[in-house]
């Protein structure tokens, strides 16, 4: 193949996890054509996401719902118990979905098993190429970009989409500037049978060593993720099954009764990154190539999914998929939302980190006023759903 043969295609995605996969699905319409860079991988380590409702009717427009909810159970109620020991300590707080006349905040899945079937449902779609392989090069020419790497023709996209995770190759190759930062947490995950029902109800106990957060699954199961100090991580990732389920039921005070570990465990280091934009030169940003934070309110993926609908849209009716008008529309519909919900996440995990009474305090009194204060629960809860894309959340 000479250096001016490529094959064409409207958009290019780098990268086939979760949201890479959503966002092809997505964007191969209109007679788009797609291809998307990347191998599918499905671990099973424990994780989970918590698909809230905005997340869910975008997944549901694409076809999948009912394989979703094979796998996925309800959230109808979500519970945030402070056990942070600190002296403004505060009565668990339950926001509840029929409030704001929802049968439930969203569903809660397997990385895994929602991977695999955003994968087989990308597999069945015209105009959509699944390429498995990595991208080793990414070269930009004044009516395109060029992907090249083993195993595959060079394509050359009006488009290419980032969504290659938080050390993306697409976000250095567009020069988009990017801060990073940890936080002294590592987050063990895992998911449990227990004695009792969950009642479909998700239970954020906050701690000083951040969230540990119960979220049901179908049957009498239900996923952890534990933010831990390393060295305690260290040493509660090294107990055996039993003795893990053990210290788990007694974190969470036992809350759904005797527990056993089911499946294998992850462990992941906790830290944050923000870019400048999230697109430049005929490349955008989805994803965790755009923006990381803890597993805090549901928000990773789902931020993920707010992307691919604000690209969607962005790409109405427009000719040239990559043009500088694209790229502005889309940048300039994640700012204000990426930004919020990132800092909303931080501030609220250092506050749990430190001691100081003023920091207590303020949390404190943000949950006294979300127990006591109806209409600002409601709000709160309308805003952490806003969804899919503007036009959803005017729906």
């Amino acid at each position: 193949m000479s250096t001016h043969d490529a094959d064409p295609v409207d958009i290019a995605i780098v990268g086939a996890g979760a949201v890479g996969l959503a966002a092809a699905l997505a964007l191969s319409r209109e007679g788009r054509s797609v291809a998307l860079l990347g191998p599918v991988a499905t671990p099973r380590d424990g994780r989970t996401v918590a698909l809230l409702d905005g997340s869910w009717r975008l997944l549901s427009e694409l076809g999948i719902r009912e394989a979703m909810l094979e796998k996925a159970a309800p959230l109808s109620v979500m519970r945030l118990v402070d056990d942070s020991g600190s002296l403004f300590r505060q009565p668990p707080v339950e926001f509840r979905a029929s409030e704001i006349g929802l049968e439930a905040f969203g569903w809660n899945i397997e990385n895994a098993d929602l991977t695999a079937i955003l994968a087989e449902k990308a597999g069945t779609i015209p105009g959509l190429r699944m390429i498995p392989a990595f991208v080793r090069s990414i070269a930009p020419e004044t009516d395109g970009i060029r992907l090249s790497g083993d195993g595959f023709n060079t394509v050359k996209a009006r488009l290419v989409v980032g969504a290659d995770g938080r050390n993306s190759q697409v976000r250095a190759v567009a020069a988009i500037e990017s801060r990073e930062w940890r936080y002294p947490q590592v987050a063990l995950t895992a998911i449990f049978g227990h004695r009792r029902d969950h009642r479909e109800a998700s239970t954020e106990f906050h701690t000083r060593k951040g969230p540990c957060t119960l979220v049901p699954l179908p049957g009498r199961r239900s996923s952890l993720v534990w933010l831990l100090d390393p060295d305690e991580a260290e040493s509660v990732a090294a107990l055996d099954d039993a003795a893990f389920a053990l210290r788990v039921e007694r974190q969470v005070q036992s809350l759904l009764g005797a527990m056993t570990v089911q499946g294998p465990r992850g462990k992941v280091p906790m830290g944050g990154l923000s870019v400048t934009h999230f697109g430049a030169g005929r490349m955008a940003l989805i994803g965790e190539a755009a923006h990381v934070f803890p597993p805090i309110g549901a928000q990773g993926l789902n931020l993920g999914l707010r992307d691919v609908a604000a690209l969607r849209e962005a790409l109405e009716g427009v000719r040239d998929s990559g043009g500088d008008a694209v790229i502005a529309e889309y940048d300039a519909a994640r700012q204000a939302d990426v930004r919020l919900r990132t800092g909303a996440v931080d501030m609220l995990n250092r506050t749990l980190l430190t001691d100081l009474l003023p920091a207590d305090l303020l949390r404190g009194a943000g949950l006294l006023a979300l127990s006591e204060i109806a209409p600002l629960r409601r709000f709160v809860m309308r805003q952490g759903l806003a969804g899919g894309s503007a036009r959803q959340d005017q729906a």
